[in-house]
């Protein structure tokens, strides 16, 4: 046989029973065939897989037989399998050529028919007689495609029974078949020069032993005989078709964003394989291991997909080809994929008896061994106090039984501690051949598990550092397969997005979300999901998300009466998304007594309602008490204070960066730096006001305003972002609201306006002396942080200062700290409006997105 350096090149493709799953789908690997002989040069080998369900049709009718099954006569499946094969005979095969394949099926149904009385008979079925019966499937398929490509099609095709060439005896160790390599080349050179052709249909799944003796290769044999065939045959490639575009990164059904690795190396493949990626099995790619031939995956329905290729190199893939960033790699090179392993349980075996004792490893396992238990995954402690043992659920109390028996002197004798199995895990796997070249890929895991809320019971790796494997809790492996996912950006970060208030804020909030969405996860990786809308009454709640160009419509039409427990659940309890967030857009003390139980629950908080960080201190500690408890969970507030303007995170930046405060005024209530600028004492206050209420610039009533506790709030929330303990009652606030008028419950906001004329006097004569003096009247918070102290009040500015130069109702704040003392830090814009309030809870959505991994780099289609 001329090798991939001779003269003549072999490929050889294989086609699953899924592929071959109805007469559609087998003429459709009909013209797939077809083409592969217009397009590639060369001889070409195809396998294929008996039609989809047929094996295990076959399975059943031995057992049928065996147990003389009254609900399923052995006779009437034969008559099954001859309705599903002429059929389909019947609607692909041109007529002439259905009497062979009808004289061939009939020969071949009776003598299963033969085989499968001789069971009935005996009750009984040897391993030999059973894979006579499994390998019937796979000649009926190779013949239905050789005969439509020689028929139908016109192609010149030899078919092979693989039972005639390739040789293979039982495993010594139990595993499986291994094939002689010897006769299995000499009978397949025999039969080439005595069948010469460039094209050959071959039997999968079916070989025969030393004697001659059919036998079978066992599940996934048929990819198993074409890896055989591909290295008898030194073919240059070994191409699996099956229902899917190649090898996903993760599971699809868990992560929709998983997508497909171009290429990866046999070692990579294994690993995932073994871990639960069933596109190939790594006992399949043996002998083009051996050989190394290429390993192609390909989809029979997406045939111009690329696929995988899987060969002995990583195959390192440009980041940009595949995930659509710039020429920056790093965040992902070096992690292929994941992969899951369901229905673990761990048996842990600890004592203080068994630190420095040899030889308590090898008893162990050798009683896993002697139990007939399969061990996944291994983790001890250098101190050697424990052994903890991953195996599969079902096995893990013989395995704890065994290793009791085992262990019983040394239980007795209190050596050996105890011997515990906890159940309902799972093992997640991160696979890459080229990790260990690259620092901090098994600290990004589990940073991953931490910032998705995910507990990690045990872990493992390997000094090739090929595989890191983490045993969870099997409700959270949803959560921890796509955080992980996410965290090496081979999809986006995904965030479950509830928000409380649907007013001005949260509609805006809710569509600045709808125009950005898709530009986030374009761009920045992040996919944010909103799931549940709440107003003070409704909720709405989606199980998916919910489509933000029609929610007004939606919620009116199905939201049901609020319940915040059940909407913070819904956010949360959703495993397959990692984060959830909750955005309390409303001004609520009842929405924000619940935010420490939300975040001691892993819940993000994103909110401009003060109402929390201006509570009591013991309130305010317990916050951030709930925020370590909650897994690190993040509370975002930057609107608090200023809207959208960076108030609260420069004073973080700089704290941070070692600075010190001295002195923190601003002018923080847009309404009040409206009135001020407008009122210089040649109009009346009241008139002013009016004019502001008219405008919209005020609350409903405007005591809201005048009363200086909004401003109050925000200066205790800033007091003590720099340090300081402060109580919102030991704040003096000089109201602008005249006492008499102070009692809503007693003066309406008509009678407010009415009466408030009757006290112009005092703030008109104030206005007039200020502006003689070339200043103008600022209501400010003050934060005298040397000496402790915060005040509100009514204060006098040049007009040259920055608060004097004013204009509408932008709010501004002053920084006086160590470095910025001579020339205070000014942070200026609006503090105020819908808009701007709604993209500071924006922009701390996305901060939050970039704290749980989203990628600082933008990506560029």
């Amino acid at each position: 046989i001329e090798g991939r350096s001779g003269v003549t090149s072999w490929s050889v493709h294989k086609f699953g029973g899924t592929s071959l799953g109805s007469p559609e789908r087998i003429v459709g690997v009909a013209e797939l065939i077809e083409g592969m002989r217009e397009r590639e040069p060369g001889k070409v080998m195809v396998v294929v897989s008996a039609v989809g369900g047929v094996t295990n049709k076959l399975a059943r009718l031995v057992t049928a037989a065996r147990t003389r099954d009254a609900n399923e006569h052995y006779l009437e499946g034969i008559e099954q399998l001859r309705t599903i094969h002429e059929e389909i005979a019947e609607r692909i095969l041109p007529a002439e050529s259905r009497g062979p394949f009808g004289a061939t099926l009939t020969s071949n149904l009776r003598d299963l028919r033969d085989l499968l009385r001789a069971v009935w008979i005996a009750r009984s079925s040897s391993e030999r007689v059973e894979e006579m019966v499994l390998g019937y499937g796979e000649l009926w398929s190779a013949q239905l495609v050789w005969a439509i490509l020689r028929y139908a099609k016109k192609v010149n095709a030899s078919w092979l029974d693989a039972r005639d060439v390739l040789v293979t005896r039982k495993s010594d160790t139990g595993r499986g078949k291994i094939v002689n390599w010897t006769k299995t080349e000499e009978k397949l050179s025999v039969w080439l020069k005595t069948n010469p052709t460039d094209l050959v249909i071959a039997t999968g799944f079916i070989a025969a032993d030393e004697e001659g003796v059919p036998t079978v290769l066992g599940r996934n044999g048929s990819d198993f005989s074409a890896s055989c065939f591909a290295r008898a045959l030194k073919a240059s490639s070994c191409n699996i078709w099956t229902d899917v575009d190649g090898i996903f990164s993760a599971d699809p059904r868990v992560v929709p964003e998983a997508v497909i690795i171009p290429s990866m190396s046999y070692k990579e493949a294994a690993e995932l394989a073994y871990f639960g990626a069933k596109v190939l099995h790594p006992d399949t790619m043996t002998p083009c291991i051996e050989s190394k031939i290429p390993i192609h995956i390909k989809n029979t329905f997406n045939p111009s997909a690329k696929g995988t290729v899987v060969s002995d190199q990583p195959g390192i893939v440009p980041f940009s080809d595949v995930f659509g960033f710039g020429k920056d790699a790093k965040d992902r090179r070096g992690v292929k994929g994941f992969s899951t392993v369901e229905n673990v349980a761990l048996v842990n075996v600890e004592g203080t008896g068994m630190i420095g004792v040899p030889g308590i490893a090898s008893r162990l396992f050798n009683s896993f061994y002697r139990a007939g238990v399969s061990v996944i995954l291994i983790a001890q402690a250098s101190s050697e106090y424990s052994i903890c043992a991953a195996l599969p659920g079902t096995q893990a109390e013989i395995a704890a039984e065994a290793a009791r028996r085992e262990f019983r002197l040394e239980l007795e004798e209190r050596l050996v501690s105890q011997i515990d199995v906890v159940d309902g895990c799972s093992i997640l796997a991160m696979v890459g051949e080229d990790m260990q070249s690259l620092p901090g890929v098994s600290a990004r895991l589990f940073d991953a598990m931490y910032k998705a809320g995910v507990s990690v019971r045990a872990m493992a790796q390997g000094s090739s550092e090929h595989n890191v494997s983490v045993v969870v809790s099997s409700k959270d492996e949803p959560r921890a397969l796509r955080a992980a996912h996410a965290s090496f950006c081979l999809s986006d970060q995904t965030i479950s997005v509830g928000i409380i208030g649907r007013g001005v804020v949260g509609g805006a909030l809710i569509n600045q979300i709808s125009q950005q969405r898709r530009k986030l996860k374009s761009q920045f990786g992040i996919d944010l999901r909103v799931r549940a809308i709440a107003s003070s009454s409704k909720m709405l709640l989606a199980s998916s998300e919910i489509d933000l160009q029609s929610w007004e419509t939606t919620f009116n039409s199905d939201a049901v009466t609020v319940d915040l427990n059940e909407f913070s659940r819904h956010i949360y309890d959703n495993v397959s998304l990692p984060h959830a967030v909750i955005c309390d857009c409303t001004a609520s003390q009842d929405v924000s007594d619940n935010y420490e139980q939300w975040l001691r629950r892993g819940i993000h908080l994103v909110t401009p309602n003060k109402k929390a960080n201006s509570g009591p201190m013991e309130s305010y500690l317990h916050l951030r008490e709930a925020q370590i408890a909650g897994f690190n969970s993040h509370f975002f507030y930057e609107a608090n204070v200023g809207a959208g303007l960076p108030i609260i995170s420069t004073i973080r930046d700089l704290l941070r960066t070692g600075d010190n405060f001295i002195e923190i005024q601003g002018i923080l209530s847009g309404t009040l730096s409206y009135i001020f600028n407008v009122f210089d004492g040649s109009e009346p206050f009241s008139t002013v006001v009016a004019k502001a209420k008219a405008a919209g610039y005020t609350e409903p009533d405007p005591r809201e305003d005048l009363s200086g506790m909004d401003v109050a709030r925000k200066v205790v929330i800033l007091a003590r972002e720099v340090g300081m303990s402060v109580e919102l009652r030991d704040v003096p606030v000089e109201s602008l609201v005249p006492e008499p008028l102070q009692d809503q419950s007693q003066v309406t906001i008509a009678e407010f306006m009415d009466r408030l004329p009757d006290y112009d006097l005092e703030l008109s004569a104030m206005a007039s002396e200020a502006a003689a003096m070339g200043e103008k009247l600022r209501y400010v918070g003050v934060i005298n942080v040397a000496e402790g102290k915060c005040a509100v009040e009514l204060r006098r500015y040049p007009s040259a200062h920055q608060f004097g130069g004013l204009q509408g109702s932008d709010n501004i704040v002053l920084f006086r700290t160590q470095r910025y003392d001579a020339q205070p830090l000014t942070i200026q814009g609006p503090g105020a409006g819908a808009e701007v309030t709604a993209a500071g809870v924006f922009a701390d959505l996305l901060r939050l997105g970039a704290y749980l991994g989203a990628p600082s780099a933008t990506r560029y289609s």
